[in-house]
This record gives structure tokens, sequence and C-alpha cells, in this order.
């Protein structure tokens, strides 16, 4: 799961001298939350839709309407953008790319390839969409969640019970106390009643 496989190619981008009510425009029609901003090919910063809101005059001001107008009009994207900008590589692991943005706090990572230009943006949208991926969401089937040793074996002797169903998706989670859960999806044959044999070979199915 690469972030070239998921990214948004080609985004939309502003520059430095665009005005911060032409970006808010942008990102209103376009329902978007950032936009990169590129001086010429390179990625200078990125601003988002706090970012320029957090610039507009507060409804208290005392300026008058065309003050208010002519202020704005002169205030840009560039005044207002973050930077340095956190990115991605477009041949990394999204999950590598989910850490960076939780780690910095941030919804979105502009793209780019080995050379440094920019190639796409990465959103938390594209990492949930990842996730239902992994976890076959869309291919239903049965979900078991198993509740194990964390010891060499644990899973192997798991998976074999629950054949001849079979495995779409493995996931685990939390280790307390020696113990480890996994979550299994299976489909095809058998999968109802997976649980039952998962069970018989001293496995705990917790739901």
């Amino acid at each position: 799961m690469l972030v070239r496989d998921w990214m948004t190619t080609r985004p939309m981008t502003v520059t430095p001298e665009t005005p911060v009510l032409d970006a808010l425009r942008i990102l209103k029609e376009r329902g978007f939350r950032r936009l990169p901003v590129m001086d010429g090919s390179k990625l200078a910063g990125i601003v988002t839709r706090k970012d320029l809101k957090d610039a507009m005059p507060s409804k208290a001001t005392t300026l008058s309407v065309w003050e208010l107008n002519y202020m704005l009009s002169k205030l840009t994207v560039g005044e207002m953008m973050s930077r340095p900008v956190v990115t991605a590589d477009e041949g990394e692991y999204m999950e590598d790319a989910a850490l960076r943005m939780q780690e910095h706090n941030v919804g979105g990572l502009p793209v780019l390839d080995t050379t440094g230009r920019m190639t796409g943006i990465i959103t938390i949208t594209d990492v949930l969409r990842a996730f239902i991926d992994i976890m076959g969401l869309r291919e239903g089937g049965t979900r078991l969640t198993l509740d194990m040793p964390d010891v060499p074996g644990s899973l192997a002797r798991a998976t074999q019970a629950a054949q001849p169903s079979n495995i779409i998706s493995v996931a685990t989670f939390g280790s307390t106390e020696g113990r480890r859960r996994f979550v299994m999806r299976l489909t095809g044959e058998g999968a109802q009643t997976a649980a039952d044999r998962v069970r018989t070979a001293g496995v705990d199915v917790v739901e």
C-alpha cells in the first residue's frame, strides 16, 4: 500500500500571490480543506481553510465596508501559508504517511517524487479509503475478533482452524499481559461457522 496508489494526482494549487478571498472561494467551490502553494514548480507552502478563515477580520471590527474590502483584496496566500511543509514520498508506505499526519497533527500531505517535484496530495480521507480496502470491508464476509497469546504460532493455529474459509484480511492491535487481539475477515466456504472451528482449536473468540 504505497502513497502513489492512493494519492490524489494533479491537485488544485495556488501561488503565494493568490488573494485570500480567491483561495477561500476555491476551497468552498471544490469542497477542499487545503491547497498546496506553488512558487513556479517549487512547493512553497500549504494553506488550509482554517488558516484563511483566521485571517478574516472579526465581526466586531470597526472597519468600514470599503476599508474591509480593500484590506482583504490586498491579503495574499503567501502571508498565511504554513512552511516548511510536512510532505510524503510517492514510494513510501501509507502507514508511514498516516503516522506522520498524526505526529504533526495535519490532515493532508503534499506528495513528492524522487526529484522533489510535487505529484499529488494524500489526505485523511485517502487514509480511510486505504484502511477500508485493507480490512476487506467492501468484500463482506464474516468478522472474527480473536484474543490469543502473544507468542509465535498463535496466528498460524487460528488461520489453520479457519480453513476451508478464505481469509481476506488480518489485523492486530494491542498487547497486554502477554496477549494480543487479532481481527480476521473470512469469506467463502464455511465462513459462517468459522468461529466454532476456531474455538474448537482452543482460540478465544471475542466476537
